[in-house]
């Protein structure tokens, strides 16, 4: 692929305290846009995208899936349209300075999908909660058995050409995206492989594994995401 069209997506939900640092550490040059998703925050998650030099959209129904379904949609009206899109969480937890090692696969012609795993990069201490570590065993084991594809991690960091993107249909509006994507990418007989990337602590609170409702409700749309395409 020469010279590839590449964007950013970022969903964010009251993450005015470190969106601003992601977009800003994101290599100079590497990419042609980044797209920061405003998912109904109350606090000033918007400017600080803004003012770090971000495309803003507002997506006012909260949810982790329809905040990138409406990333998709700005991409499919872009000219001109992306070759690959890169999935970046806006809380700082993810290193956006490791986006080249994420791309080299698909860039080199190897891969369509590129997870960042985070069980096989340097991963410093808290930064998951044991909750996540065991639901992200769990929901790996399963994809092994039902889907026999060896994946380490459900990370959000992640890069797909576009045109995979656009065939998986996806349609998953909160918790069960990621996996949705990777079990779609399976089941069409995609090329998807995994990188080490490394991930810290997250600035602020998180709305999902910071809470128990969080927890349990992703949980069971990330399970119940795995059995439906079975």
């Amino acid at each position: 692929m020469k010279q590839p069209v590449i964007i950013v997506i970022i969903p964010a939900f009251n993450e005015e305290k470190s969106v601003g640092r992601v977009v800003r550490t994101i290599p100079a040059g590497l990419v042609q846009e980044i797209v920061v998703v405003n998912n109904n925050s109350s606090d000033q998650t918007a400017d600080e995208a803004v003012r770090a030099g971000a495309t803003v959209l507002d997506e006012r129904i909260q949810g982790y899936g329809r905040a990138c379904l409406r990333g998709i949609v700005y991409a499919q009206q872009r000219q001109p349209r992306p070759d690959i899109v890169v999935f970046l969480d806006a809380d700082y937890s993810d290193f956006p300075e490791e986006m080249t090692t994420l791309l080299t696969p698909i860039l080199n012609g190897t891969a369509d999908l590129v997870i960042g795993s985070r069980v096989l990069g340097d991963r410093q201490r808290g930064s998951m909660t044991p909750q996540q570590v065991f639901g992200n065993w769990l929901a790996t084991t399963l994809l092994r058995l039902l889907y026999t594809v060896r994946y380490t991690d459900l990370g959000p960091f992640r890069a797909i050409r576009f045109d995979t993107l656009l065939a998986l249909g996806m349609q998953d509006k909160t918790y069960g995206w990621t996996v949705e994507m990777q079990v779609k990418a399976a089941k069409q007989g995609f090329r998807a492989t995994e990188v080490p990337v490394s991930y810290r602590t997250r600035i602020g609170h998180s709305k999902i594994s910071g809470t128990l409702k969080g927890t349990v409700l992703a949980g069971y749309k990330i399970l119940a995401t795995i059995f439906r395409y079975a």
